[in-house]
Order: structure tokens, then C-alpha cells, then sequence
């Protein structure tokens, strides 16, 4: 009979045994590839000493194609809870040491399991994707593991927030459960995820395309937009992950992080006033516009490189979360087509499920046009914006910098959208559309008829901008609460936002609107 000395010491081993993963081969092997192991990417996640692991001891039930007897260390996914900046947040890493972190029945258990208890605990969930797919042995277990997943994926949506990270392959069904958490971060090189891979893709189809160029970061970021975020290798995925996650609530019923003092900054920026050009069709960079309104310049961007004739992201106010839109003129001045409409509707639910604040920054000269716009359905993605921002409870509140024209000016969130606070810049316009287009249309037989058709064209266009070419109309209208210098923007934002902390919108009790989807 062992002693109680000796059950101790066996717990010790066995636990040390079942920690090592793989083995130290397979963990060198991983570490020639430039990847980190599962623990070791949940080391750099939390905080020191602050990592309680759950079902350790979990094993797979298979007895099929020799897996009867083979043993599997935590089954391939270590799962547990742990504090980000003292926050409790939740994990499972996908362990590639082990079976090449294939989801199985009770591998897809303990990832359910800790997703479950993120939801009931009010608290972030983060999954760290390394698998080679389902785990071909066990068949349609493993396939209803990854339907169990999904269903928490949509049980958690709007009510935890769901981070991703592509450490490593992450293919077939596998794809679809970052694809519904909230943000998903994508690591250079070692990442990568699509449905269905080259070879697969080459039979069907005869298409030849590599891996990387499949599901690598370029064509999941700049072309389908699926990763909101990339990382240069494991580390700088973990630390962009506890960054983001400081600019969120634990849940839907938790207020965002504030790390002020409820004091608001007064703060004129002289160099405001002079940053948008004289011609309203010369571009200036948004992106200089937004690090002067927000604390200590820090603002994190989501998406720079998908749809980047929009800007999304997120900062601090006077210490308060918001989030960030904006219409970016260096980009095809800043128009909104498809893929932007997509862009911000998203981020826009995003931040109206945690009652983050939205800030909307107008430059737009309107939708875009074109055949493959209108084919595209453009009307519908349009409408999701339009959507997004009726929907939206928490406070907004917009800054029209220059031009506002169309359906594109209600699109970001003009007041009849329910915007809380608008404010618009002297150097705003809005107008159905821009002055020259307008007065062909409005006064085309008069210059027709002129003796001068041109000089007559010019006459017009002036007039037609003096009228509307101007914030004074829309705001002697009450569409535009205040006209602003830009030096006092950041003032007038943290007036704003304090004075809405406390707002609450009660909408009709329904089951869900439709979004044009």
C-alpha cells in the first residue's frame, strides 16, 4: 500500500509528465519553426503566477485506428483561467506537440467547457488556434465536437468578448469558430487558415496556390478581411491580446475600463486648426487627426489593412474606452464601398453590445459607384451601416471634419441616426452632394442658355457652396448641435462622453432585428 508521501510524488510526476506535451523533441521542433508551445504562449498571456489550469488529466475515449491505449496529454488543448492587468480571463491553447492538436470528443469538451464557464462568469474568453483539424480517428465525434464549439461561439457572442489567435494551422471547420468570435489576431508565417487547403483546392478546381498564399496573413487581412490584427511572431500576438483586451469590459453588463479620474482634459490643439487643406479636394491622413484626440496618442487600430478607405479602432478618452470610426481621404477620398460598409458595421455592433462609446469622424464624399458596386449589392452592405448605427444604444457622437454628402452622411451616423452629440468642424459641408455635381444637375438648363455657359457654371457653384457648402445650414436645422474650432475637438469630446456615461436608450422588446445581411 503506498504511503501518502508516495501518492503525492506519483501526482507530481504524472502531472510533470502530462505538462511536457509531446516531448522535448516535438517542442524543439515547434521552436525551430519560430512557434512557442501552448504553455508557453499562456505564460506570456496572464500574469505571473496567475494561471489555474482546469482538466489536466483528460483523456480521449477512441479505440479505433490505433488509438486504443495511446496517450494523449491533456488531450492536445490546455484550457484554465487566469488575470490579464488583474482582470480574470479564460484560455484554451491548442497544443500542436500533442496529435498535432487535433479536436476530438473530449479535446472539443474541455474547450466547451471553459467557454461555458467564461459566459457564466462574466468574463473574456481567449482561444490560441494550433491544430491540424478534426481528429480523423474519431469521426463524427469530432465533428459534433466542433458543432458544440460553434454553438458556444453564438451562446458568447454580445456577451463575452471572444479574441482568436492563429498561432498555427487552423483549417477546414476549424476556420469558422474564429471566424464568429469577436477579434481574431493572425501570426506572420506560422498562422494560417482557410477551409479548404491548396491540395484539396488543386484537385477540384486545377488552381495552384500555396499555403501561405491561401490563408497566410496577406490574404486574410488585405483581401477577405477575416484577421482584424497581425502579429510578427507568438509574442507579439500575446501582447497585442492583453492590449486589446484593456480597452474592453469583462461582459455586456460590465462598464468599459476607465482609467482616469473623471476629470476632463482641456486641451487646445493650435495645429488642429490648420491640418484639413484649402481644396476640398486635396486628402490629408486621418490617422494624424485621431492620436491628437485621444490619451497620450494611443489608439489601436483594428483592420489597417482590409477596407482602409475606413479606419476603426480603439482609445482612451479622459481614461474612458471608445471606439473609433472614421472615413480616411488618403484612400479613395475616402468613400464608402462594400468592404468599408462591412468593416464598420461590424466594429459598430462590436462596441454597441459592450456599450462601448462610439466617435465618428466624417470626411466622406458619398457611396461608390460603379457596375461592381451595384452587382456586389452595395445597397445592402450600405444598409448595415445604416443599420448598425440605428441599433446602436450606447453614446454617439460624431465629428463632421469636411465633407458629408448623400446617404453616405447619414451612413456615419448623422443625427437623424440617433447620434448624441454632433459637432462639426468650419470647415464641414453638407449637402446631398458636392457643389459642381449639384448645380449640373439643378441648374442645367440656366447654363445651357447662358452666354457664358462656364462663367455661368462657376457663378453657381459658389452660390450653391455659400448656402450649403457650409455646417450653418444643417445646424440652423438642429442637425449639428455645435460648430467647433478643431483645436478644442478633444475638449469637446471628453465634455461629451462624460456627460453620457450614464445614458440609457430603451428600445421596443423583440427578439432580434433583421440586418441586411
Amino acid at each position: 500500500m503506498s504511503t501518502v508521501y508516495e501518492k503525492i510524488q506519483e501526482l507530481r510526476e504524472r502531472k510533470a509528465r502530462l505538462r511536457e506535451g509531446g516531448g522535448a523533441k516535438r517542442i524543439a521542433r515547434e521552436h525551430e519553426r519560430g512557434k512557442l508551445t501552448a504553455r508557453e504562449r499562456i505564460g506570456l498571456l496572464f500574469d505571473p503566477e496567475t494561471f489555474q489550469e482546469t482538466n489536466l488529466f483528460a483523456q480521449h475515449r477512441c479505440t479505433d485506428f490505433g488509438m486504443e491505449g495511446k496517450e494523449l496529454p491533456a488531450d492536445g488543448v490546455v484550457t484554465g483561467v487566469g488575470t490579464v492587468d488583474g482582470r480574470q480571463v479564460f484560455v484554451a491553447s491548442q497544443d500542436f506537440t500533442v496529435g498535432g492538436g487535433a479536436v476530438g470528443e473530449v479535446h472539443a469538451d474541455k474547450i466547451v467547457r471553459i467557454m461555458d464557464m467564461a459566459r457564466h462568469c462574466g468574463n473574456p474568453i481567449v482561444v490560441i488556434n494550433d491544430s491540424g483539424g478534426a481528429r480523423i480517428q474519431e469521426s463524427v465525434n469530432a465533428l459534433s465536437g466542433y458543432g458544440r464549439i460553434f454553438y458556444r461561439n453564438v451562446l458568447s457572442s454580445g456577451v463575452v468578448p471572444q479574441i482568436a489567435i492563429i498561432a498555427g494551422p487552423c483549417a477546414g471547420g476549424a476556420a469558422y469558430s474564429p471566424a464568429m468570435m469577436d477579434f481574431v489576431i493572425m501570426v506572420r508565417g506560422t498562422g494560417k487558415i482557410f477551409i479548404t487547403g491548396p491540395q484539396v483546392i488543386k484537385q477540384v478546381t486545377g488552381e495552384v496556390i500555396s499555403a501561405d498564399e491561401l490563408g497566410g496573413v496577406d490574404a486574410q487581412m488585405d483581401r477577405s478581411g477575416v484577421v482584424h490584427m497581425v502579429a510578427e511572431n507568438d509574442e507579439d500576438a500575446l501582447l497585442l491580446c492583453r492590449r486589446l483586451l484593456s480597452f474592453l469590459p469583462s461582459n455586456n453588463i460590465s462598464d468599459p475600463p476607465n482609467f482616469g479620474d473623471d476629470e476632463v482634459t482641456y486641451v487646445e490643439d493650435l495645429e488642429l486648426n490648420g491640418i484639413i487643406p484649402d481644396d476640398p479636394r486635396e486628402p490629408y491622413d486621418v490617422k494624424e487627426i485621431i492620436p491628437r484626440l485621444v490619451d497620450e496618442g494611443d489608439f489601436m487600430e483594428i483592420q489597417d489593412h482590409f477596407a482602409p478607405n475606413a479606419v476603426i479602432g480603439f482609445a482612451r478618452i479622459d481614461g474612458r474606452s471608445v471606439g473609433i470610426v472614421a472615413n480616411q481621404p488618403m484612400v479613395m477620398a475616402g468613400v464608402l464601398d462594400i468592404d468599408s460598409s462591412d468593416k464598420i458595421s461590424r466594429f459598430v455592433r462590436f462596441c454597441n453590445a459592450f456599450t462601448i462609446p462610439l466617435i465618428t469622424l466624417v470626411d466622406v464624399p458619398g457611396f461608390m459607384p460603379g457596375i461592381a458596386q451595384e452587382y456586389g449589392g452595395i445597397i445592402r452592405h450600405g444598409a448595415k451601416m445604416l443599420f448598425a448605427y440605428s441599433a446602436t444604444t450606447a453614446p454617439k457622437i460624431t465629428v463632421i471634419l469636411r465633407k458629408a454628402y448623400g446617404g453616405a452622411y447619414l451612413a456615419m451616423c448623422g443625427k437623424d441616426l440617433g447620434a448624441d452629440r454632433v459637432a462639426a468642424w468650419p470647415t464641414a459641408e453638407v449637402a446631398v452632394m458636392g457643389a459642381e455635381a449639384a448645380v449640373n444637375v439643378v441648374y442645367r438648363k440656366e447654363i445651357k442658355a447662358a452666354e457664358d455657359p462656364e462663367a455661368a457654371r462657376k457663378e453657381f457653384v459658389e452660390a450653391y457652396r455659400e448656402k450649403f457648402a457650409t455646417p450653418y445650414f444643417a445646424a440652423g436645422r438642429n442637425l449639428i448641435d455645435d460648430i467647433i474650432e478643431p483645436k478644442d475637438t478633444r475638449r469637446y469630446l471628453g465634455l461629451a462622453l462624460a456627460s453620457l456615461c450614464g445614458k440609457r436608450d430603451t428600445r421596443p422588446q423583440k427578439k432580434h432585428g433583421l440586418i441586411p445581411l
